[in-house]
């Protein structure tokens, strides 16, 4: 557990559409911080409108961190995202800066902030299955993954093509079993949680309101840049929310209505996996991302610090505190 000799770490989390990037910001602005990224799609370069990156004046002057730091043909590497991030966390707190950690990747949050390891990757191994899947799709291959590791096939869903190709990247890698359940929260900074969310009514109108505006403000015509750059052959970004549906857009598979109903749709079943995902953690102060002012009580919060856990339990967390 590093104790660090300034500022506590900040982690923003929550399901898309919460409004978690615009508190960032403004928390940044009144704590003296600066951001570090926790989208996995927005480490991609290019893959601006249908992430919903903030842009340069959205950013209101406040430094950014860990954005378009790959190439859309990279596949998601969190090993890396955890070596850079943590170099970046380290060198603001050492200059007193508080690091502002925010994104609904729950796993990326996690690699960040909690003590995990990560096994290492071979990229010719990967490929093969990243064909496969290509190929013959994500249920052939889970089907393997449950005669090798049933442990892990049990954890790992089916359609979850990604994870089902690091699974048995790892296991031909190691010769091991796949380490598909998260371990208890080891805290490897003090930090404190902010989790931003809204009544899923109101989560839903903000994601049909943000797939339309994605579409008007000219995500078709970045995707067909981005093709130029190798969208098609990236495994992770060719995947990603939108993207795809966009992709299927172009290839005759799906209407312009169809493609947003899709993305709109896939958009809404993602949140219920993220909040699937963050509700598990206890660490977690919970905002009504609905409300017009969130500032002032993740001020509060920030301000009362992480406050220690029990022994035994790993370092310092935050426990669930309410702030009117």
């Amino acid at each position: 557990m590093r104790t660090p000799s300034g500022p506590w770490v900040v982690a923003v989390v929550g399901p898309t559409a919460a409004g978690k990037s615009a508190l960032a910001v403004q928390l940044a602005q009144r704590v003296g911080g600066e951001v570090i990224n926790a989208d996995a799609m927005q480490l991609y370069r290019g893959m601006d409108i249908g992430t919903a990156k903030l842009s340069m004046h959205e950013r209101a002057g406040v430094v950014h961190h860990l954005l378009d730091i790959w190439p859309v043909t990279q596949s998601a590497n969190v090993a890396e995202y955890q070596q850079r991030t943590r170099a970046a966390i380290d060198a603001l707190l050492a200059a007193g800066v508080t690091p502002i950690v925010v994104g609904g990747s729950g796993l990326y949050v996690r690699a960040a902030l909690d003590a995990m390891e990560f096994p290492g990757t071979d990229p010719a191994i990967r490929r093969t299955y990243e064909r496969e899947l290509t190929a013959h799709g994500p249920y052939v291959l889970h089907r393997r993954l449950a005669q090798i590791d049933p442990a892990a096939a049990l954890v790992i869903l089916p359609s979850n093509g990604r994870r089902i190709v690091r699974a048995l990247e790892v296991i031909e890698l190691t010769g091991k079993p796949f380490p598909a359940k998260l371990r208890t929260p080891e805290p490897v900074y003090d930090t404190v949680y902010l989790g931003v969310d809204a009544v899923s009514a109101v989560l839903d109108e903000r994601i049909d309101a943000r797939v339309r505006r994605m579409w008007r403000t000219g995500l078709v015509d970045e995707v067909q840049s981005l093709i130029q750059q190798g969208l098609r052959e990236g495994p992770t970004a060719g995947r990603a929310l939108g993207y795809r549906q966009v992709l299927q857009l172009i290839d005759g598979e799906l209407s312009e209505a169809e493609a947003i109903a899709a993305t709109a749709l896939r958009t809404r079943q993602f949140v219920r996996r993220q909040r699937s995902w963050f509700r598990r953690d206890t660490r977690i102060n919970w905002l009504d991302g609905a409300r017009e002012d969130l500032l002032e009580p993740a001020v509060q919060l920030v301000a009362l610090g992480p406050i220690p856990t029990q022994p035994g339990q790993g370092g310092s967390v935050t426990q669930l505190r309410v702030v009117d």
